[in-house]
């Protein structure tokens, strides 16, 4: 039997192929394009190009998760994402995630048609996420994150950071199956850049396919992040190679989502390494 996971009444056939999540910021402040879709009909007419270049899912993010950002109010973030959620629900088929911590605002979009929790915190910051997610029998992405947005990034230490990402992610999966939430509904994400120095993101991105001993499929984020702008010399709207070859070295190591802003690059890129790696015509 092939391995499955499966979002909403989308069901995705893993090592087929590398999927694509295509980032959705509707915020101010995100730090690679904050303000660019904060406005209900460019964020839409967003979402449609990225389907149109190849995005199989669409993340939709209200708040910020930068390093060192500040959170928003509950009310103010589903102000944000529930009218693009319910325009996109009607008007794309591909499953729509929801990029947030807080259980109120996952448990309204999931009612506004979403069907995918992206949970930074890996179900730690709200203690009823995981019964949310089992609820309303949606999918879930479980990300390792050392500390919070606001102080992850201050000098972050690690014994061995693959062993310790994946001790809480194993327990964190674990409180997502025993909520209810079934096994070929869960990702799992490393976090890259959620409290991780340049050494850690690069180690993690190498060593990914020892993530995969967790069971679950694993989903990578590493677009336009500052670890790339450190290695590179370059500013946040000029890391698109830096992204396509942390990208590529990942599914070289079995990734099976990849989370990203540039769908197009990206998508020509892995048809690329898929066809050379999985040998599928």
């Amino acid at each position: 039997m092939p391995r499955v996971f499966r979002c909403g009444d989308h069901k995705f056939v893993l090592g087929k192929r590398t999927y694509m999540m295509g980032i959705l910021n509707v915020t101010p402040d995100s730090f690679s394009d904050g303000g660019q879709f904060l406005d209900p009909e460019a964020a839409v007419g967003h979402a449609r190009a990225m389907v149109c270049d190849g995005a199989d899912i669409i993340d939709i993010g209200g708040e910020s998760s930068r390093p060192g950002s500040d959170p928003v109010s509950v009310e103010k973030e589903k102000r944000r994402v529930l009218p693009v959620i319910r325009r996109l629900v009607k008007e794309l088929d591909v499953p729509i995630s929801i990029d947030t911590y807080k259980s109120e605002v996952a448990r309204e979009a999931l009612d506004a048609g979403a069907c995918l929790v992206n949970d930074i915190s890996g179900l730690r910051f709200s203690p009823d996420m995981a019964a949310v997610v089992a609820e309303r029998k949606a999918s879930v992405v479980v990300m390792h994150i050392k500390g919070t947005p606001k102080t992850m990034q201050k000098a972050p230490r690690y014994n061995n950071v693959v062993r310790e990402v994946m001790d809480q992610l194993r327990a964190q999966t674990a409180m997502a199956r025993r909520a209810g939430v079934p096994k070929d509904r869960i990702l799992v994400d490393p976090g890259i850049g959620f409290g991780k120095t340049v050494n850690h993101n690069c180690e993690l991105i190498t060593e990914v396919g020892q993530l995969r001993r967790l069971g679950y499929p694993v989903l990578i984020g590493t677009s336009r992040k500052t670890f790339i702008g450190k290695i590179l010399g370059t500013d946040v709207d000029d890391r698109l190679e830096g992204t396509l070859a942390s990208n590529v070295v990942a599914v070289l190591g079995g990734v099976d989502f990849v989370r990203v802003h540039d769908v197009k690059e990206i998508k020509r890129a892995l048809t690329m390494t898929d066809r050379l790696v999985r040998m599928k015509s």
